[in-house]
């Protein structure tokens, strides 16, 4: 009977098993797959919260601990969200599955349906001459059809109930992996924002750490310049060796932001402005306020007193007080715009500039010739308005009162203030490295001083004078060079030029001065010039073509002041043997 067969029932029954056993094993590797993905979806690239803090101090505590959690919640989500659509597939994969073999289930049936009716007509069509052989036959195929397609049937209807409960169960494997997942990735998060908060706290810990190495850095720093200020002495020229020695102080000084860093703020780092340029800056804005106090009022006379703050003293106070601000320490080796302000304000807190006026009815006496060789007194009532400006000033020990300072900081003040530092500050304000240009470093140091009473009192004089000549004399003996027979001690600005002249020292105008050298004036008055000097004062340097100066009695001051090279008001300059 070729016609009818099992085996290839029975091997299509058992493949389909296979399949959905397959399937199901898939599924279950996908499931653990995506469990082992959720559980590494999150990772913590530092091993220990002191790598984080030390990876991370230079650039910001703060903005790398928000990113962090930022990027440790942000994964652990995404791992969650892989999981739940890992279950959507499955489910979806699941119900296809379902569908897919209830429809081969249906074709088995039918399949097997097929056959029974085709072995029944099989058996009518042979002719049998025998009715017992016809019945057998076709009870014999009735009975294999029927055993056939029942065991076919209810094979496959255990293997759909087979695959339902090995997807039921997988699904919910599935779904206590994603819970499992899910509460990993929280965890996760959790242990990443400790992991955080510790590398905050161990980096608290690194800037305390770091504070107390610097305050040992600097003292040795102390000990540096003061081994150093031997050294610029000794190289009298101001080579390339004291350059390179400035150079590394800046260096260190600039790395631990003491209050030494002032003594490297001379030169500009970037923001278009240096301690020179602002130092001018504020020199001409207390320019204008005296000028300011001058044209308030009408006046006949006008007497001006007293001298302002010392720059020295004004720098090394700003240097203390920005630099140990408790609440904002900032490095003093570089200006911007905030620390002019905070310079500007100290400068302003440090000086004062006063004015009053007064009105005095005084009898004048005139004497005149009658016109025939008689003299005749006249006395005459007349009434004077006098402006008197003041300018006082407060010393660094007043400040440092006035500021509270701590024992630290007081030491921090005297340690800058020391003599043996001068040749620093000149540095820093004026660009001066060498000794020759002593004189211009203390010539520098009194601008904005009005009056002249110290140096005309110096001097031997009981009352005002003329005292351009005096405050020359004054700074060359602050150095002194009167002593050493450097520069002659001279009222008169002719006596000045002469003492030059008999000794060959001498230059006219046509000449390109250097620092430190004398120079010497002849206004073009309503009679024109005579040749002879009317004003004196100290060359400070010459750049692009014009002669810098430092002038006393200058507008009754002492004040800075540039001509052209070859100005023909420039008499000519002395040249001092330094």
């Amino acid at each position: 009977m070729p016609d009818i067969k099992t085996r290839d029932t029975l091997k299509g029954t058992i493949k389909t098993i296979d399949k959905s056993a397959v399937a199901a094993e898939r599924m279950k590797s996908a499931f653990i797959q995506t469990k082992e993905k959720a559980e590494h979806s999150v990772d913590v690239p530092e091993s220990s919260a002191e790598e984080y803090a030390s990876n991370r101090l230079g650039s910001g505590i703060d903005r790398v601990s928000h990113e962090a959690i930022h990027q440790f919640d942000k994964q652990g989500r995404k791992g969650v969200q892989a999981t739940k659509q890992n279950i959507v597939k499955a489910k979806d994969g699941i119900q296809k599955f379902k569908e897919k073999r209830a429809a081969q289930s249906l074709q088995k049936q039918a399949q097997a349906a097929a056959p029974r009716k085709s072995v029944s007509q099989s058996i009518k069509a042979v002719e049998q001459p025998k009715k017992a052989v016809k019945e057998s036959a076709r009870s014999a195929g009735k009975k294999t059809i029927k055993t056939v397609g029942k065991g076919s049937a209810k094979t496959a209807q255990k293997t759909v109930k087979t695959a339902e409960r090995t997807a039921k169960t997988t699904v919910k494997t599935a779904q206590r992996t994603a819970k499992a997942a899910q509460k990993t990735a929280q965890a996760t998060v959790k242990a990443s924002q400790r992991a955080v908060q510790a590398a905050r706290a161990a980096a608290r810990a690194a800037v305390v750490t770091a504070k107390a190495i610097a305050r040992a850095i600097a003292l040795a720093v102390k000990a540096i310049i003061a081994g150093t200020k031997a050294l610029i002495a000794a190289i009298a020229a101001g080579g390339w060796i004291a350059v390179l020695v400035i150079i590394v102080i800046c260096l260190i000084g600039m790395i631990i932001g003491s209050v030494f860093g002032i003594f490297f703020s001379g030169e500009d780092s970037g923001t278009g402005m240096s301690m020179q340029t602002v130092v001018q800056e504020i020199n001409t804005e207390y320019d204008t306020k005296l000028q300011d106090e001058k044209n308030s009022v009408s006046y006949d006379v006008l007497e001006m007193n007293g001298s302002r703050a010392v720059w020295k003293e004004v720098l090394a106070v700003y240097s203390v007080k920005v630099n140990t601000d408790p609440d904002n320490p900032q490095e003093v080796a570089t200006m911007d715009e905030s620390k002019k302000q905070l310079l500007t304000d100290i400068f302003w807190e440090m000086n004062e500039i006063s004015s009053s006026t007064d009105t005095k009815t005084e009898t004048v006496i005139t004497e005149t010739d009658d016109g025939h060789g008689n003299i005749v007194e006249t006395e005459m009532t007349v009434t004077h308005t006098y402006l008197y400006i003041t300018v006082s000033h407060k010393t660094a020990d007043e400040m440092a009162a006035q500021y509270g300072f701590n024992e630290e900081q007081k030491e921090y003040l005297a340690e800058l203030l020391a003599d043996e530092n001068n040749s620093l500050w000149s540095q820093v304000l004026y660009g001066i490295t060498g000794t020759d240009d002593q004189i211009v470093t203390v010539a520098l140091s009194q601008i904005g001083t009005m009056g002249g009473d110290p140096y005309w009192s110096w001097y031997g004089f009981n009352s005002r004078v003329e005292w351009c000549a005096c405050f020359v004399s004054w700074c060359a003996n602050e150095c002194g060079y009167i002593d050493a027979g450097v520069i002659p001690k001279y009222a008169g600005c002719v006596n000045g030029v002469q003492w030059f002249k008999d000794r060959g020292q001498w230059l006219d105008n046509s000449a390109e001065p250097t620092p430190g050298m004398i120079i010497f004036f002849d206004w073009a008055d309503e009679s024109g010039q005579d040749g002879l000097s009317d004003h004196t004062g100290i060359v400070q340097k010459v750049e692009n073509g014009r002669v810098y100066t430092v002038e006393g009695n200058s507008g009754d001051s002492v004040r800075q002041n540039s001509y052209p090279v070859g100005y023909y008001e420039i008499l000519g300059y002395g040249a001092p043997a330094y």
